[in-house]
C-alpha cells in the first residue's frame, strides 16, 4: 500500500544523511525525489506542484533546533526530522480536516445514495456502510437494490443482507427511480431508520447514467450522496469524482482498494480537486473493514512512521475482554501458546499482515522485500490446535516425540514445529525485554510517554539490529509469519576464515599468558 509514495519520501529523507543544516541545495535534492514519486503515484499535477512549493517554502525558512523536549524526554533532532515533520504537516493540510460525518434526518429514515462507476466496489461498500451504521450508531438499515443492469447485482446485495441479518428491498421489473422512491415507504413499514440506495454504475460516465441519478436524487431526496471510487484508477478516480460532484453535489467520497494500490495518488488529490472530503476507506472484502479516513494516519504511513492510532482502532474493533491485562501480560513476556493463539485469531480479524505491519512505527527496520504470508497464520494455528493443554500452557515440556506428534496432527514437518516453538520463545523474551526497556510505556497510553519513550524505542531497536537483529530475529516473528520480516539476509559465512581467526585469537591469548 502506497509503496511508491513511501519510497519517494524515504529517499528524500536520506538526502539529509550527514547534513547539519537545511540548505537550498539539499532541500532541492529531496524535493526532486518527492516530485518523482508524487507524479509516479498519479497525484494530480497541479496538486503536486502546489504541495512541493509549500514544503520548499516552509523548509527554507526553518530554523533547525538540534534538541527537542526537556529533561528525560529531551531528544536529538536532525534536519531530516525537521523536513519530514514539514512534509507531514503539508500532507495533512492537503488532505484536509478529518470528516467522517453523516447527516442524519429527524423523524424520518435517513437516506444515503451510493453512486460510482461499475467495478468500483459500490455494492460491497454499501454493505460495509450498513455494518458501520449498525455497529457505531446502533441504526437499523434497509438495503435497496436499485442496480437492475449488472447481472447478479441484486443477488449480491441480498447475500450481504443475509450476512448482516438486515432486510433488502427490490421490485422485480421496476425502474431504479421507482425502486428508490418506494423504498422510503418500505423503511417506515419495517421500522428501519436508514435507507441505503445501491444505484447502478456504468463502465464510463454517460448522459443516460447521470440523468437516472438525477431522477433518483429528485425522487428520494437523499440526505447524503457518497461517491465510491477505486483507488487503483489513479487520476481517473479524481476526474470521475469531480464529474459526479459537478452534477450531483456529493457529500463525500469512499475510496476502495487503497490497500491493494502501490500508488495512492487519488487519496492525496481528491479533496483539493473536488472540494469534498474523503470520508471512508474500504479495505479488503470483510464487511467490518470500513475505516474512517484520518489524514494524519495516512500521512504517517506514507512517511514510514506507521499509524498507531489506526492500529489501536483495529484492535478495539476486534478485541473483547480485559485489554489492559492482556496487553501487560504480552509486554511482560508472560504469555503462553493459548494466549498466542488468541492473538493470532485477533490478527486475522484485524486484516492482512501487510496492512497491520504498515501501521507499526518501525518501518525503517523492515526490509523492502519483506514477504508477509497470511497463510502462515493458519499453519501456526493448526500446530497449536494439535498441542495438548499442558504444552500450550508450558512450552518447556516440548521434546522430540511431542514435536513429531504435533507435526503429524497439523500436517506440517517436525522442523516447522521446532522452529515455531523456538521463535515463540524468542518472541516472548523480546516482549519481556521491551516491557522493561520502555519503563512502563503502556501505562502512559494515550501519549505513550512522549518523545523520550519513542527515542528509547528507537535506540533499543537500533541496538538490537546492530547485534544481528531482534531476539529470535524479528526474524523471529518474521519467520513465524512466512519469513522475510526480519533483518536483511545474512552474509554468507566463510568458515575457514573464521576458523583461522579463532586460532589466531587463541594463540594470542596463550602468548599473553606466558
Amino acid at each position: 500500500m502506497l509503496d511508491i509514495l513511501s519510497d519517494g519520501f524515504r529517499v528524500a529523507r536520506e538526502k539529509f544523511t550527514g547534513k547539519a543544516t537545511l540548505t537550498e541545495e539539499n532541500i532541492n535534492e529531496a524535493i526532486g525525489e518527492i516530485r518523482k514519486s508524487l507524479l509516479e503515484a498519479d497525484v494530480e499535477y497541479g496538486v503536486a506542484k502546489d504541495f512541493l512549493s509549500k514544503v520548499k517554502s516552509e523548509a527554507l525558512g526553518q530554523t533547525v533546533q538540534v534538541r527537542a523536549g526537556s529533561g528525560s524526554e529531551r531528544v536529538r533532532v536532525t534536519p531530516a526530522d525537521h523536513f519530514v515533520q514539514i512534509c507531514k504537516k503539508e500532507l495533512e493540510a492537503l488532505m484536509g480536516e478529518p470528516d467522517a460525518s453523516i447527516r442524519f434526518a429527524v423523524n424520518r429514515p435517513t437516506t444515503i445514495m451510493m453512486v460510482g462507476l461499475q467495478g468500483s466496489g459500490k455494492t460491497t461498500t454499501t454493505g460495509k456502510l450498513a455494518n458501520y451504521l449498525m455497529t457505531k450508531f446502533k441504526r437499523k438499515p434497509l438495503l435497496v437494490a436499485a442496480d437492475v443492469y449488472r447481472p447478479a447485482a441484486v443477488e449480491q446485495l441480498r447475500v450481504l443482507g443475509r450476512k448482516l441479518e438486515i432486510p433488502v428491498f427490490h421490485v422485480d421489473g421496476a425502474k431504479p427511480q421507482e425502486i428508490c422512491e418506494k423504498s422510503i415507504q418500505k423503511a417506515f413499514e419495517l421500522g428501519c431508520d436508514v435507507v441505503l440506495l445501491d444505484t447502478a454504475g456504468r463502465l464510463t460516465i454517460d448522459s443516460e447514467l447521470m440523468q437516472e441519478l438525477d431522477d433518483i436524487k429528485a425522487l428520494a431526496k437523499p440526505d447524503n450522496i457518497f461517491f465510491v471510487c477505486d483507488a487503483m484508477m489513479g487520476q481517473d478516480a479524481v476526474t470521475t469524482a469531480k464529474s459526479f460532484n459537478d452534477r450531483l453535489d456529493i457529500s463525500g467520497v469512499v475510496m476502495t482498494k487503497l490497500d491493494g494500490d502501490t500508488r495512492g495518488g487519488a487519496a492525496l488529490s481528491i479533496r483539493r480537486v473536488t472540494g469534498k472530503p474523503l470520508k471512508f476507506l474500504g479495505m479488503g472484502e470483510d464487511l467490518a473493514r470500513l475505516e474512517e479516513f484520518r489524514p494524519e494516519g495516512l500521512a504517517s504511513r506514507i512517511l514510514g512512521m506507521g499509524d498507531v492510532i489506526g492500529l489501536m482502532e483495529d484492535f478495539e474493533r476486534v478485541h473483547t475482554g480485559d485489554k489492559e491485562a492482556e496487553m501487560l501480560k504480552m509486554l511482560e513476556g508472560q504469555f503462553n501458546f493459548k494466549d498466542f493463539y488468541n492473538q493470532l485469531s485477533m490478527i486475522q480479524q484485524m486484516g492482512s499482515l501487510k496492512d497491520i505491519m504498515a501501521k507499526l512505527p518501525m518501518q525503517g527496520m523492515l526490509p523492502k522485500e519483506a514477504n508477509l504470508d497470511d497463510r502462515e497464520l493458519v499453519k501456526v494455528k493448526a500446530m497449536i490446535d494439535s498441542m495438548t493443554e499442558q504444552e500450550r500452557v508450558n512450552p518447556a515440556v516440548f521434546n522430540d516425540n511431542r514435536i513429531r506428534r504435533i507435526a503429524k496432527g497439523s500436517g506440517t514437518k517436525p522442523n516447522d514445529v521446532h522452529d515455531v516453538i523456538k521463535r515463540f520463545k524468542s518472541m516472548r523474551q523480546m516482549m519481556g525485554m521491551m516491557g522493561k526497556g520502555f519503563g512502563g510505556m503502556l501505562g502512559k497510553i494515550p501519549g505513550m510517554g512522549g518523545l523520550g519513550q519513542l527515542n528509547n524505542m528507537r535506540k533499543m531497536a537500533q541496538n538490537m539490529m546492530s547485534q544481528g537483529g531482534l531476539p529470535g530475529g524479528m526474524g523471529g516473528m518474521g519467520d513465524l509469519f512466512g519469513g522475510g520480516l526480519g533483518a536483511a539476509t545474512p552474509k554468507k559465512v566463510d568458515r575457514e576464515k573464521l576458523k583461522k581467526m579463532r586460532k589466531a585469537a587463541k594463540d594470542a591469548r596463550k602468548k599473553n599468558r606466558r
